[in-house]
């Protein structure tokens, strides 16, 4: 850890004093200067924090990156000895004064992450190779993500500052998180023992200090960052080539899970001129035995997506760099680079799902919950024959949608197309045609499928049997949609 057993005690104690949490910030600063806050704007919050009480100290050296006299540093971390945390890196004499020398941050109000301070905090010095991330827009994604049923055994691969593992404490009864990085490994075991959890760190390189052990739930946000395989920042680069590390993670999901177990883990992939992305990714699941459901919810070019990671790393412009990693990206044929999201089950299926598409949309929060509801509607059409699906009784999903685009003809609007949107969960819209809208719109939860298929047959002037024999994959995918929602006896 970064601080003794001792030293830790002594720091929750200094920052549940002051109330240095989400809401104690909120109430000090008030909403103008909290907002602002989310934008880099710290004027407001510098100008309510003047008087120099413990959690106006607190802010300004830790939420806005202030020098502070070491003596109201000294007193806001009491009864924390102000030689230990200089001592652990916490704060660092700069000019006249200290300041942070890690991200101390407010997470809720229970927790609190430490993590290194970000580049946007030291703007000209790059990060360091061992830089150790605190909470960003990718931890987030996948933190929303996770499917949050309570599981016995958690296992977090490439744990960083102890975020993701932070969450998994909540619902497994046992927590075990790897890292390549000492630094991170210290980082996260501090997080854990400042928030009054214990878990198993574990030093390797993604799966390698867990061969052999099964978990029921794995998560990962790995060093994903897709090119020839130059490794400089730890959190960032794996030294894979390409996007060999989202391949080899799923070689090893197999015998990481648990009968029923669950992974999830975010990926980059490219998408190679004259291939299929989707089928490139889903051969990664070949042979597997898993259920696997890949959404892509981001594609970008080679270029932007080089600037993003040196940009994000706070390098300066380096054209050699550049022009080397997009020469990479060049003799690969790589047209854009997708980012999104893995989640595997071991279901023992003989015939496992596999599902890898674009899914761009705004999904209604927690993503997780949508996922667990995905495999949930696969197990449950798993169970059903075609017969068992003639005779379920259906609804439509609540607040379906149905827009149509017409064309003005001689005769007056001629429908061109019509598509079904769904207004919440996972808000996919679907085109359809007359038939499969009748279906969609005739469904009630009050009679079989069987039932509706003869009376649009009727309506329709097509054999039932036929009807009925080409509704079984169509009503399938509606299902696993979510706009056909079965209606239990």
């Amino acid at each position: 850890m970064l601080l003794s057993p001792a030293g830790v005690d002594q720091l929750r104690e200094a920052l549940t004093a002051a109330r240095y949490t989400s809401s104690g910030i909120a109430e000090r600063l008030g909403p103008q200067a909290t907002a602002a806050l989310a934008r880099n704007d710290f004027r407001a919050a510098l100008r309510a924090t003047m008087d120099p009480d413990p959690l106006a100290t607190l802010i300004r050296v830790f939420v806005c990156g202030q020098t502070e006299p070491e003596a109201s540093v000294r007193a806001a971390l009491a009864p924390l000895p102000l030689e230990e945390a200089l001592a652990a890196g916490l704060v660092e004499p700069y000019g006249d004064g200290l300041r942070q020398g890690v991200d101390l941050e407010p997470y809720g109000d229970n927790w609190w992450i430490l993590s290194d301070v970000p580049a946007s905090a030291r703007p000209g010095r790059p990060l360091a190779p061992d830089h150790v991330l605190g909470v960003g827009g990718a931890s987030t994604t996948l933190l929303g993500a996770t499917i949050r049923r309570p599981v016995d055994t958690a296992l977090d691969l490439g744990t960083g500052s102890g975020v993701q593992a932070l969450h998994l404490a909540e619902h497994a009864r046992s927590v075990t998180a790897t890292d390549i990085s000492d630094r991170a490994l210290r980082f996260a075991a501090t997080t854990a023992a400042l928030n009054g959890y214990r878990w198993e760190l574990l030093k390797g390189d993604l799966v390698a200090p867990v061969a052999g052990r099964r978990f029921d739930l794995v998560v990962s946000n790995p060093p994903f960052v897709v090119g020839p395989g130059t490794a400089t920042h730890s959190y960032r680069d794996s030294g894979r080539v390409g996007d060999g590390v989202a391949a080899e993670l799923a070689a090893a999901a197999p015998g990481l899970l648990t009968e029923g177990g669950t992974m999830q883990y975010l990926a980059n992939w490219l998408h190679v001129a004259g291939e299929d992305w989707s089928e490139r990714v889903a051969g990664w699941f070949a042979g597997t035995g898993l259920d696997a459901w890949v959404i892509q919810r981001e594609v970008a070019d080679p270029m932007a997506y080089v600037d993003l990671w040196l940009t994000d790393a706070g390098e300066a412009p380096d054209p050699r760099r550049i022009a080397a990693w997009l020469d990479w990206f060049d003799a690969h044929k790589v047209e854009a680079v997708g980012f999104g999201l893995i989640s595997l089950r071991r279901g023992g299926h003989d015939d496992p799902v596999v599902r890898v598409e674009d899914l761009r949309q705004q999904v209604q929060p927690p993503m997780g919950e949508q996922i667990a509801a995905w495999f949930d509607r696969q197990d449950w059409l798993r169970s059903r024959d075609d017969e068992g699906l003639l005779a379920t009784r259906f609804r439509a999903a609540d607040g379906l949608r149905l827009h149509q685009e017409a064309t003005m003809g001689d005769e007056g609007w001629v429908v061109d197309r019509q598509v079904l949107v769904m207004s919440h969960g996972l808000r996919w819209s679907e085109e359809v045609d007359p038939l499969v809208l009748a279906l969609v719109g005739g469904a009630n939860g009050e009679v079989p499928l069987r039932e509706q298929l003869t009376l649009l047959a009727l309506a329709h002037d097509v054999p039932a049997e036929h009807l009925a024999e080409a509704a079984g994959p169509i009503v399938a995918h509606l299902v696993e949609r979510g706009i056909l929602v079965p209606v239990a006896d």
